[in-house]
């Protein structure tokens, strides 16, 4: 089982990263005359972006897995379904001789007895 603190310790160090990041670009992109304030206000405004397109990417992260999940899930129904199909007709295709024999069986004898009937009624 995951440790929760370890979990936390890496959320926090991800947050102080995006932090890092954020007041890394304001601070490449700052203009003459700007202020300090100003310029930890763009990093703010950037940290959030980029923490909105992480939650983003995570929630089409999850999307996608349940997806994956549901497919699957309804691949292996399929294919249980086909392969119960499969053996119930494989059961079917292979009637067992001693019931196969009986109509033609019948059949026979009873055109043999028609063929004596006539052969034997005739004037």
């Amino acid at each position: 089982m995951n440790n929760p603190g370890k979990n936390k310790d890496r959320s926090k160090k991800e947050a102080r990263d995006i932090r890092a990041e954020a007041l890394k670009i304001a601070n490449s992109q700052q203009v003459e005359g700007q202020t300090r304030e100003q310029t930890r206000l763009i990093a703010s405004g950037i940290q959030r972006g980029m923490e909105q397109f992480l939650r983003q990417q995570s929630e089409k992260a999850r999307e996608l897995d349940k997806r994956v999940k549901k497919v699957r899930r309804l691949a292996i129904q399929q294919s249980s379904e086909l392969a119960t199909d499969t053996t119930e007709i494989q059961r079917v295709a292979q009637v067992p001789i001693k019931k196969a024999w009986l109509p033609w069986g019948l059949l026979i004898i009873s055109w043999m007895l028609f063929a004596g009937y006539v052969w034997f009624t005739r004037p």
